[in-house]
């Protein structure tokens, strides 16, 4: 097995000693240099500025500065802050940096297909972004810091990155009829995979058919190089309308890949406490799992599409299927957390939980409850910030022993910036809550220029 501290679980076995609390103070900064948090402070107040972040800095500063100076500008702030870099040498020497402050690399392909493009949609793309990912598989294989067996490299793969958005919606109609559809069990979709037979689904067209062979195919292939590379692959999330077609597809890859007996889980799904039904279908996948004799792995997010899922609801004239307000979501990730943490307690190894946050109280909650279960730290729960973002807790974390991952994009220029302008909108509400983060920086800044020690 992968785990090898499997004793140490227990429903009710705290670990020795008294719960230390973990200070998100700003004291770890003192392991980064002063231009890295100047770079850092002006970045994140950049962001947190509205327009800025709604109508597009790459668009806004190409129109002001010209696109040299305007790529400059971008290299030395937005993309240097959020992207490791572009070759495999500057993604290493991100990486190093981060391992030698005890983080770990996730890497992410920033690949964007907007729903229903009609841009992207020809199987020569799909098929240049497997190559793009079976080349993740391996600079991830690469990078990891071997200190331990538990010292696992992760990265993430986006579905509609190898089959498309289109087809992923139709997909999620029939699933979301009343009795369903028979043929779309992940059981049957996982003898496909491995046979390479095509399924000829009868909701579906001749082309849809060719099509999801295809997308069988690419997904099949990164999930078996990940697997004979040691990566784990965490599946990204991405809008409700779609996501019941990820989770079955999802689900056909843990049918084949999640084996307890060949270390898994190698194969994540991604759940967004934001939705109302999020807590409900997390216990019936993990009970699922269970039964089948599965390994279960669990990326928990808040969620990143809370604006554009309330406008489409809204469109749609349907009800909204997302929490209320930013408190409701909090309730809604607690019980997750939760949930997941008993799960990882009670059965060990099998059950895996990266607690995705860059909230406090969330990480705080994560942790004194690993502490009363009795989960190590180098066990099956680790936590997810993303790169240039939530250091403050980062740093502590990886300082105290806990698994921590940046999720890294990585990339040339003109790949990346789309990718992190959509992520900023998306995350607005992370972004222009970074004051504290912001406030931290200025602190431990201000501290170095009138030379006050620590």
């Amino acid at each position: 097995m992968i785990w090898t501290r499997l004793p140490l679980y227990g429903p009710s076995k705290p670990s020795t000693g008294g719960w230390q609390p973990l200070r998100f103070d700003g004291g770890a900064f003192h392991v980064k240099g002063t231009a890295e948090l100047a770079r850092a402070l002006l970045v994140l107040r950049l962001c947190a500025w509205p327009p800025l972040v709604t109508h597009g800095l790459a668009a806004w500063s190409q129109r002001l500065l010209g696109s040299r100076l305007s790529g400059t500008l971008l290299r030395a702030s937005i993309y240097g802050q959020f992207v490791a870099g572009e070759t495999a040498e500057e993604v290493r020497s991100c990486v190093q940096q981060l391992q030698a402050l005890g983080l770990q690399p996730l890497l992410a392909v920033p690949t964007e297909e907007e729903p229903d493009s009609a841009a992207k949609t020809s199987e020569a793309w799909y098929e240049e972004n497997l190559s793009a990912m079976l080349h993740c598989v391996d600079l991830s294989r690469a990078l990891v810091d071997a200190h331990g067996p538990a010292r696992n490299s992760l990265m993430q793969l986006k579905v509609t990155a190898l089959t498309s958005t289109r087809l992923c919606k139709e997909l999620s109609a029939w699933i979301q009829r009343p009795r369903g559809s028979s043929e779309l069990s992940p059981e049957r979709l996982a003898e496909a995979m491995d046979s390479g037979r095509n399924l000829q689904l009868s909701c579906l067209s001749t082309e849809q058919n060719q099509h999801l062979q295809a997308s069988l195919s690419r997904l099949h292939r990164v999930a078996q190089h990940a697997r004979a590379k040691c990566v784990r692959l965490l599946v990204d999330a991405e809008y409700t309308f779609i996501n019941p077609a990820l989770s079955l597809l999802v689900a056909a890859l843990a049918v084949r890949w999640n084996s307890p007996e060949e270390g898994g889980p190698w194969v994540w799904n991604t759940y967004q406490a934001y939705l109302k039904d999020t807590h409900q279908r997390l216990e019936q996948d993990a009970e699922a799992a269970h039964k089948a004799g599965l390994a279960f792995g669990v990326k928990l997010v808040r969620g990143a599409y809370l604006d554009k899922e309330r406008s489409m609801t809204q469109l749609q004239g349907k009800e909204d299927c997302t929490q209320p307000d930013y408190e409701a979501t909090s309730r809604s990730y607690s019980r997750c957390l939760e949930l997941m943490l008993r799960r990882v307690s009670n059965h060990g190894p099998p059950c895996h939980l990266m607690v995705a946050s860059h909230n406090e109280e969330s990480v705080r909650q994560a942790t004194k409850r690993m502490w009363e279960l009795g989960i190590p730290l180098d066990g099956p729960v680790c936590f997810g910030q993303l790169l240039g973002m939530c250091d403050h807790v980062s740093l502590a974390l990886g300082q105290a022993g806990y698994m921590v991952y940046k999720s890294i994009p990585y990339g040339c220029l003109e790949e990346v910036i789309p990718y992190l302008i959509r992520r900023a909108q998306e995350n607005r509400s992370v972004l222009q809550g970074a004051r504290r983060e912001q406030a931290l920086l200025s602190q431990e800044l201000w501290r170095r220029l009138l030379g006050r020690t620590a």
